[in-house]
C-alpha cells in the first residue's frame, strides 16, 4: 500500500519503496517479478487517466532505448550473486536520491537535452529496470521535458507500460517469472490498487514537492543501510 500510494501520488518510485524495504529480507530475483506484475496494471491506469498529455514521439524513442538496456540488466539479475545485486542497489538508490533532491531544488533546469544524453539516460534506465524494475533514473529525464505533473505521469507511465510488457515476456522466457511470483502478486494486488487509488486522491490535496522530498530522504537512508549491511556481511 505504501509503495503504490507513492506511485499514485508521484507517478513513479513504487519500486524504489518496495524494493528498498524487501531487499533486507529477500533476494531481488524474487522481488522484481512480483513488483512487475503489481505495477503493470497501475501504469496502464495512470496512463489512461492522463492520456490527453501523452507525447508519443518522446515515449516511443525513450522506450526503445530502455528496452535496449533491459537485456544486460535482466541477465545480471538472473546470474549475479544476490549480495552484489543488493550492494549495487543500495548505491543506485543513494545516487538516484541525490539526483532527485537536486532536481527538486532546481526549478529552471534546461528542458532541451542532447540526443547523446537521451541515449545515456535511456540505456542506464533500462539497465536498472531490468535488474530491479526501478525507473526513477528515467523520471529524472522525463520531468525535464514535460510541462506539468499530469504530463509527467502520462508519459512516464506509458514508457513503463511498454517496458513492463517487454520485461514480462523476457522474465517468462528466462524463468525469472515463476508461479510463486504470480501467486504473491495476486495476493498483494488489492493492497497495491488501494494504495494507488489513495495516492491519486491525495495528489489533489497534499503538497507534492514536500511529499517527494520526504520520500527521497527516507529512500537515501535505506539505500545506505542496504549497501553497508551487505558490504559488511
Amino acid at each position: 500500500m505504501a509503495a503504490y500510494f507513492v506511485k499514485g501520488l508521484t507517478g513513479f518510485a513504487n519500486t524504489l519503496v518496495l524494493t528498498s524495504i524487501l531487499s533486507f529480507g529477500s533476494d531481488n530475483i524474487n522481488i522484481t517479478p512480483v513488483d512487475l506484475l503489481l505495477g503493470y496494471p497501475c501504469n496502464a491506469i495512470i496512463a489512461w487517466k492522463e492520456r490527453k498529455s501523452i507525447q508519443w514521439k518522446t515515449c516511443l524513442s525513450l522506450s526503445a532505448l530502455v528496452l535496449l538496456g533491459n537485456i544486460p540488466g535482466i541477465l545480471f539479475l538472473k546470474n549475479a550473486d544476490s549480495k552484489d545485486i543488493k550492494v549495487f542497489l543500495g548505491f543506485a538508490i543513494l545516487f538516484i536520491g541525490i539526483e532527485m533532491l537536486y532536481r527538486e531544488a532546481k526549478t529552471n533546469l534546461n528542458k532541451k537535452q542532447s540526443k547523446s544524453f537521451l541515449a545515456f539516460i535511456g540505456i542506464i534506465a533500462g539497465l536498472l529496470c531490468g535488474i530491479y524494475g526501478i525507473g526513477a533514473f528515467l523520471s529524472a529525464y522525463v520531468s525535464r521535458i514535460t510541462k506539468d505533473t499530469q504530463s509527467f505521469k502520462a508519459n512516464i507511465c506509458v514508457i513503463f507500460f511498454i517496458e513492463n510488457t517487454y520485461r514480462l515476456v523476457l522474465y517468462s522466457i528466462l524463468g525469472i517469472m515463476t508461479l510463486s511470483s504470480v501467486k504473491s502478486a495476486l495476493l498483494l494486488s488489492p493492497f497495491a490498487l488501494l494504495g494507488l487509488g489513495l495516492g491519486i486522491w491525495a495528489s489533489h490535496y497534499l503538497d507534492e514537492k514536500l511529499a517527494k522530498k520526504i520520500i527521497i530522504i527516507v529512500l537515501m537512508i535505506s539505500g545506505i543501510a542496504l549497501a553497508v549491511t551487505n558490504l559488511t556481511a
